[in-house]
């Protein structure tokens, strides 16, 4: 949709995955319609995933004995993080949709992507208390994570192995991104690219172009508990 925004967080090594495929398709998907696209390609960024007192630049509040959430909050008021903290935190402020784009890592991101999250949705900036999920300071803006897996889809079933997928997304749909205010989008899980053929992969690239033809059109996913674990 013209004129609106969206920042695309990418982690991964090879831009010739699958994952980059999505990514690229995104972009020009998004481009197509108008949108304007930032990426965070935060390999090639380099970027800093330890969450360390190098994260603020000024002087710490309790130098004696150091908390990590507290320094990052005071800092983030008195505008002294980091400033690769502050350049991915514009770039949030200025999206109207964050897709998330990686392979799953034990149920779960990349190191990476979690110190992205770590670092940058610091307390102060993407919630407070009491401002948290419905009231997070992220609340007007949508969120998707687009993941690719190394199981079967069968694997991620109520029957399968693995279980079904949904319960690997509460801790970052719910736990992260809804805490934060996000209004959250159905993911788009392209399930074991690996073991796909080529024509299977060009599908699941092609499949994702087709819904983001009309993603502005999609209503967040309920944040309940029921979504995730049934009744």
């Amino acid at each position: 949709m013209a004129g609106k925004k969206v920042l695309i967080v990418y982690a991964h090594q090879e831009p010739r995955s699958l994952n980059g495929s999505l990514k690229t398709v995104a972009e020009d998907e998004l481009g197509k319609q108008g949108c304007t696209v930032t990426v965070s390609d935060l390999y090639t960024m380099h970027f800093e995933p330890r969450a360390t007192r190098n994260d603020i630049t000024g002087a710490l509040s309790n130098p004696k004995l150091f908390s990590y959430g507290v320094e990052a909050y005071e800092a983030y008021k008195k505008q002294s993080l980091s400033s690769d903290i502050v350049d991915e935190q514009k770039k949030v402020q200025e999206a109207d949709l964050v897709i998330f784009q990686f392979p799953l890592y034990w149920f779960s991101v990349p190191a990476i992507l979690k110190g992205w999250m770590d670092r940058v949705l610091c307390q102060g900036f993407a919630f407070d208390f009491p401002e948290f999920y419905d009231s997070g300071f992220l609340k007007d803006k949508l969120a998707l994570l687009s993941i690719t897996t190394g199981s079967s889809a069968e694997m991620y079933t109520k029957t399968g192995v693995s279980g079904d997928f949904r319960y690997f997304l509460w801790p970052l749909q719910h736990g992260t991104l809804h805490f934060c205010g996000f209004k959250v989008l159905a993911p788009q899980i392209s399930f074991a690219p690996e073991f796909a053929s080529e024509e299977e992969r060009k599908g699941m690239v092609a499949s994702w172009a087709q819904r983001l033809k009309n993603i502005w059109k999609e209503e967040p996913i309920p944040c309940t508990p029921s979504w995730y674990f049934g009744q």
